[in-house]
């Protein structure tokens, strides 16, 4: 998963971009980087790093320019060399650079074809560059010296027509100004908002809406699935449906585990939608134990609070913090390495025994992916008193693996993966185990929205993947690509990674 923004202002939008990027810190934290335009010149400073961690001071001086874009990385799959950092350049024609949210599910044999029919070269792993080339390509056969509103939108129905997957894109055309677009399903999310100054409108496309609201703009809508906008560096905005297809069916997993609670996506509240799974979830508790004997509900931090509260409300049982975290250790669904997952655990969090002693205690988390960490935090709260440890999961079983941009392990890591729901309940070490149904998180994310949304892609938890074209060969594919052992040796040859790109100390 990453974040993406691009902004056209009226003034340097470096601060902006940087501020932006924080916002969205959640969505990513192995890199960042900010490309902006300027008399007719690209500056680019990306690294792997945090946000705070990249930009210094002597590269803000350098961002120029009121046209940029930014982005935050982590990785779906190989090495997390700074290499793969965005956003991507290529310079012919007139000069594009781009940052991309998701996953390409036909990036090899569309990698392949570029170099054979193209003649593009792909220096990284990245499906982001992968993608750029492509748009680069479509951009080319329109064969305008200046482009156009009018050959952007032939160009973007070109890559809609190559490539499959999730993916929601900003992009800079140098002397023009900037392009969003999002895949035709919707897969991920995109937005736009505008805001209004003395010297004109502002515009501004992000991953959430809550990166708009931290730079006062405000959100004007999602960006449709297929749809491109254009915004020109004089701020005039053009939008097209660029896919022949296109149907509304996001990712259900930004609702239960990505997005921040203060975001609203393809017109879903976030938060909204957790209060309904913490509803829906006390409801099958009452329905399956009516009898149950839970003293406590405590949330795993941070993601299950909004959910838990609302368990806890509706069970009738006090709600409290058991754990503390430390802020300044990062999640541990990113980190690409299972004893560094380990390790991490008890570093991020620590049990208050006071609310853990002598009570049966309802543990609540987001979501069941590899189980590791549930394992440990269930210890940690038997270690800090608790006479049971019952366990619930916001989420439905996480039985298959995600191919559109989130970094679920191969399916062999995930614990649900060819488990009941005790042998799960067993392998965590829990006393008694409860998740959501599928259709009760649906219902979670649609009630009372204001959205168009009518179905969602759930295939981590169905198997369902929307764009069709996921068989056995992929899954093998990924399962090399995603697993731990595949990851470590990727990240062991880091050093000799060359980044043509990048803006070197």
């Amino acid at each position: 998963m990453c974040g993406i923004v691009g902004i056209v202002a009226k003034s340097h939008v470096n601060q902006s971009i940087y501020d932006a990027l924080t916002i969205l810190q959640h969505r990513g934290q192995d890199a960042a980087g900010i490309v902006t335009w300027h008399n007719d010149k690209l500056f680019l400073r990306k690294d792997n790093g945090l946000v705070s961690d990249v930009f210094r001071t002597r590269h803000m001086k350098r961002l120029v320019g009121h046209i940029g874009i930014g982005h935050v990385r982590y990785p779906t799959a190989g090495s997390s060399s700074s290499a793969e950092a965005q956003p991507f350049y290529v310079n012919s024609p007139y000069g594009i650079t781009l940052a991309h949210n998701g996953n390409l599910t036909n990036a090899n044999e569309i990698a392949e074809h570029l170099y054979k029919e193209d003649l593009r070269h792909i220096n990284t792993t990245s499906d982001s560059e992968v993608l750029l080339n492509v748009f680069a390509h479509e951009m080319q056969k329109q064969a305008e010296i200046v482009p156009t509103a009018e050959t952007i939108f032939k160009a973007v129905a070109g890559v809609h027509k190559r490539v499959r997957g999730g993916y929601s894109v900003v992009a800079m055309i140098n002397g023009f100004g900037l392009v969003a677009f999002r895949d035709p399903n919707g897969i991920r999310p995109a937005v736009y908002g505008v805001r209004e100054t003395e010297a004109g409108k502002e515009y501004m496309v992000a991953s959430e809406s809550v990166a708009l609201d931290g730079l006062d703009y405000k959100l004007e809508r999602d960006i449709a699935p297929g749809e491109c906008i254009v915004i020109t560096k004089e701020g005039e905005l053009f939008s097209q449906q660029c896919a022949e297809n296109p149907k509304l069916a996001p990712c259900i997993f930004e609702h239960v585990y990505f997005a921040r609670p203060d975001s609203i996506m393809d017109g879903i509240s976030v938060y909204k939608a957790r209060l309904k799974m913490g509803e829906y979830l006390a409801g099958k508790i009452m329905k399956e134990r009516p009898d149950h004997d839970i003293d406590v509900v405590i949330p795993i931090p941070d993601t299950s609070r909004t959910s838990a509260l609302q368990l806890a409300n509706r069970l009738g049982v006090k709600y409290r913090e058991g754990f503390m975290k430390n802020r300044y250790i990062g999640r541990t669904f990113i980190m690409p390495g299972q004893q560094q997952r380990k390790k991490s655990v008890k570093q991020k969090l620590n049990a208050i025994d006071l609310e853990f002693s002598g009570k049966n205690v309802l543990l609540v988390d987001d979501s069941i992916v590899r189980g590791t960490t549930c394992n440990q935090i269930i210890e940690m709260a038997r270690e800090a008193g608790a006479k049971n440890v019952y366990f619930a999961s916001a989420a439905p079983e996480v039985r298959y693996p995600n191919v559109y941009g989130i970094d679920m392990p191969a399916v062999t890591e995930l614990i649900a993966h060819d488990r009941t729901v005790n042998e799960i309940e067993k392998a965590i070490g829990a006393d008694w185990l409860v998740y959501q149904d599928l259709n009760d998180l649906k219902r979670s994310c649609l009630s009372g929205a204001n959205t168009e949304v009518e179905e969602f892609d759930c295939s981590v938890f169905d198997s369902d993947y929307v764009t069709g074209d996921i068989n056995e060969a992929y899954f093998t594919r990924l399962q090399a690509a995603r697993s731990d052992a595949s990851k470590a040796s990727a990240n062991s040859a880091e050093d000799v990674a060359i980044d043509l790109h990048n803006d070197q100390e």
